[in-house]
């Protein structure tokens, strides 16, 4: 799996959670102190992030941040 497959698939976890809580994606970016455009192309995949804001954007969803 290449990087950008891997950066969908991450994006395409955060959305169905998201959406399983009813959120937008405003309210994600700011619960995990993000700009709401930053966090909507982390979502689409479209960029590669730190580990640090997918622990903030883990932590807004409830969510769990395996890396492996």
């Amino acid at each position: 799996m290449d990087s950008s497959t891997n950066k969908k698939a991450l994006g395409d976890k955060f959305r169905i959670a998201r959406e399983e809580q009813n959120l937008t994606q405003a309210q994600v970016a700011k619960k995990a102190g993000l700009g709401t455009n930053y966090y909507a192309v982390i979502e689409r995949g479209e960029v590669k992030t730190s580990v640090k804001y997918l622990e903030q954007i883990c932590k807004a969803l409830g969510i769990k941040l395996v890396l492996g």
